[in-house]
C-alpha cells in the first residue's frame, strides 16, 4: 500500500449549507469533488492524524463508493479510527450517538437527508462536530475556506476494506471498526423510554403502522419495534433501504407518505401510524382517520406537554427549543410550565448549544424534526418512541390527546406552503423587495389583519454571545398570527421559497375548521405583502403540508 498526494485545484460551489454539502449525484461523481471536500473538511478541522472518526449514511445511490474513498483518505491522512456502520448503514442519530458514545473526534455523514436519491437524484456529505452535532458555522465557514484554495488531496493506493462483514481491520496506521448500526441506537433508546409500558401495549392489542420510506430507518424500526417490542410483524413498511428510496421522496409528509396516509385513513387502520425520512432524522406521526396527521409543530408542543411520562425525562424538562419558522405552539406550553423557550434559526446545529448548556432538554422543528439532549441531532424514531411511550402510559389516543390539547391550550393553525425550483434571481428580488417594506408594516393592514411587528430575524445566541444575521422575515398580526417568509438551503437547484402560515385560536374557539380555511386571511396577507405571483409567476405554492 502506497500513499498518494494528487494534485488537484479548487472547485467552485462547494460551500457547504445548513446541513452540508448537497448536490446532484451525478456532480458528486465527478473526478476529484468528492475527494476535494472530503480533505478540506480534513484540513478545516485540524487535520486527521491521530483522530477518530464516525462514517456511515442513508443507503442512497453513491454511498458504499463514496465511503471507500472516505476511508482511503483518512488512512492516508493519517486516522487512528473509523468507526463504520455495517454496509455503510448508519442513520444521521446513530452517528451523532457514536460520536457521543466512543468521545470521537467528529463524523462524516454520506446523506442529502429526505431529497430523493439515485442515480439522477441528490447526494450530500456533512460533517458533525465532536459533540455529535452538525458542524457550527466556524467549522463550516473554514472548511470553506479550504476549498477555495486547495491544492492536492491524499489517498491511500488500497483495495477497498470490506464494510459488509462486522469486525475490525487494520489499514496501514488506521483501525476500521465496522460495527452493527442498531446495537448503540437501541441501547440508548431503552435507557430514555419505558419498554415494558410500550410492549405491554402492544400485547394488548394496540397496532401500529411505521412506514421507513425505503429509507434508513427500516433496520432500526424492525430491530426495536417488531423485534425488542413486539409489535405485529409487518409493522414495519418499506423497510428495506433502497439506493433510490423505490422511487420516492423519502420526506415525512402526507403529501410523499401517502401509502401510510392511505393505510391510517382505511378501514381497520392501526391505531397509530408514523414514518420517517432518508437518514432517519425527521418523523411524521398520524391517527386514525381523515384528520388524523399531526403537525410537527403540534407535536413539539404536545411532546413538551407529556415529556414526563417518558423515564429520562419525568423529572421535568430544562427548556425547549424551537426553529424560528416552527409554530408559537410549544412557547404556549413552556409559559404554562415556566420553563424556557427558545427561538433558533432554522438549522439542527443551533440548537447544540442550548443543549450542550443545558439550557434546552427538547428541540423541534415544523420540517418534522424533534429530538431531545440524549444526541446533537434531530431523531425521528426517538420521537416515534416517544409517542408510544406517551400514549402507553396515558391511555388516550393520539387524536384525543390532540383534542385535549388544544381545549387546554389552544389552536395554532399552520402550514408550510413551498415554491420549489424559483430562478435564484427571482428570489432574492422577492426577498430583497419585502425587506425594504419591513419598517413601514406595522400598524397596517393587509387585508383582514393588522400588523403588529415585522422584522428580519436575527439571532443573539444566548450560550456564546454570537449573531445570526437575515434569518427569515417575521410578520406578525394581532391576536397571535403570523407569516414567516425565508429561502431555504436544503435544495440542489434554484430556490425554494417557504412561507410560514399560522393563525391562534384559543382554547375557548373553533379547532375544528379546514387548516387552510382556517388560514385564508393570513395566506391573503402573506400576498398582498410579498406579491409572491408577481415575483415568481407562481399561483400557488408547489407543495402544500
Amino acid at each position: 500500500m502506497t500513499f498518494q498526494t494528487v494534485q488537484t485545484a479548487p472547485i467552485e460551489g462547494q460551500k457547504p449549507g445548513t446541513s452540508g454539502l448537497r448536490k446532484k449525484t451525478a456532480v458528486f461523481r465527478q473526478p476529484g469533488y468528492l475527494e476535494n471536500f472530503v480533505q478540506c473538511i480534513f484540513d478545516g478541522t485540524g487535520g486527521a492524524a491521530g483522530k477518530t472518526y464516525v462514517v456511515g449514511g442513508d443507503g442512497r445511490f453513491f454511498n458504499p463508493e463514496a465511503i471507500a474513498v472516505i476511508i482511503r483518505m483518512a488512512v492516508a491522512n493519517g486516522a487512528a479510527r473509523l468507526i463504520v456502520g455495517q454496509n455503510g448503514i448508519l442513520s444521521t442519530p446513530a452517528v451523532s450517538n457514536l460520536i457521543r458514545k466512543n468521545n470521537t473526534d467528529g463524523g462524516i455523514i454520506l446523506s442529502a437527508s429526505h431529497n430523493p436519491g439515485g442515480e439522477n437524484g441528490d447526494f450530500g456529505v456533512k460533517f458533525n462536530a465532536e459533540n455529535g452535532g452538525p458542524a457550527p458555522e466556524k467549522i463550516t465557514d473554514e472548511i470553506f475556506a479550504r476549498t477555495l484554495n486547495i491544492s492536492e488531496y491524499k489517498i491511500a493506493d488500497a483495495a477497498d476494506c470490506d464494510i459488509g462483514t462486522i469486525g475490525s481491520t487494520q489499514i496501514g496506521k488506521t483501525r476500521i471498526d465496522v460495527i452493527d448500526p442498531v446495537d448503540d441506537y437501541e441501547e440508548v433508546m431503552q435507557e430514555l423510554f419505558d419498554f415494558d409500558a410500550i410492549r405491554q401495549m402492544f400485547t394488548g392489542g394496540f397496532r401500529v403502522c411505521f412506514d421507513a420510506m425505503h429509507a434508513v430507518t427500516g433496520p432500526y424500526a424492525k430491530r426495536i419495534l417488531e423485534g425488542t417490542l413486539g409489535a405485529t410483524p409487518g409493522s414495519v413498511i418499506n423497510a428495506v433501504p433502497s439506493p433510490d428510496f423505490g422511487g420516492g421522496h423519502p420526506d415525512p409528509n402526507p403529501v410523499w407518505a401517502s401509502e401510510l396516509v392511505a393505510i391510517m385513513e382505511g378501514d381497520n387502520a392501526p391505531d397509530f401510524g408514523a414514518a420517517s425520512d432518508g437518514d432517519g432524522d425527521r418523523n411524521m406521526c398520524i391517527g386514525k382517520g381523515k384528520d388524523g396527521f399531526v403537525s410537527p409543530s403540534d407535536s413539539l408542543a404536545m411532546l413538551t406537554a407529556y415529556a414526563h411520562l417518558c423515564p429520562a425525562y419525568s423529572g421535568g424538562l430544562l427548556g425547549v427549543a424551537r426553529s424560528m419558522p416552527t409554530s408559537q405552539a410549544v412557547d404556549i406550553v413552556a409559559e404554562r410550565l415556566s420553563i424556557p423557550c427558545f427561538e433558533t434559526p432554522t438549522g439542527w446545529k443551533f440548537f447544540g448549544n442550548l443543549l450542550d448548556a443545558q439550557k434546552a432538554t427538547l428541540c423541534g422543528e415544523e420540517s418534522a424534526g424533534t429530538g431531545s439532549s440524549h444526541i446533537r441531532e434531530k431523531d425521528g424514531l426517538w420521537a416515534v418512541l416517544a409517542w408510544l411511550n406517551i400514549l402507553a402510559r396515558d391511555g388516550r389516543d393520539i387524536i384525543q390527546l390532540r383534542q385535549d390539547h388544544w381545549r387546554s391550550f389552544g389552536r395554532n393553525y399552520y402550514s408550510r406552503h413551498d415554491y420549489e425550483e424559483i430562478p435564484s434571481d427571482d428570489a432574492e428580488a422577492l426577498m430583497k423587495a419585502l425587506r425594504a417594506q419591513l419598517p413601514s408594516l406595522p400598524r397596517t393592514t393587509a387585508g383582514s389583519m393588522t400588523i403588529t411587528d415585522a422584522d428580519d430575524f436575527a439571532y443573539h445566541d444566548p450560550v456564546d454571545g454570537s449573531l445570526t444575521e437575515h434569518q427569515g422575515v417575521r410578520i406578525s398580526f394581532d391576536g397571535g398570527s403570523r407569516v414567516v417568509m425565508r429561502l431555504s438551503g436544503t435544495g440542489t437547484q434554484g430556490a425554494t421559497l417557504r412561507v410560514y402560515l399560522e393563525r391562534f385560536v384559543d382554547s375557548s374557539g373553533d379547532h375544528s375548521e379546514d387548516v387552510q380555511n382556517a388560514l385564508a386571511p393570513v395566506i391573503e396577507a402573506a400576498e398582498i405583502i410579498s406579491e409572491i405571483t408577481k415575483h415568481t409567476g407562481r399561483s400557488k405554492a408547489d407543495i402544500i403540508t
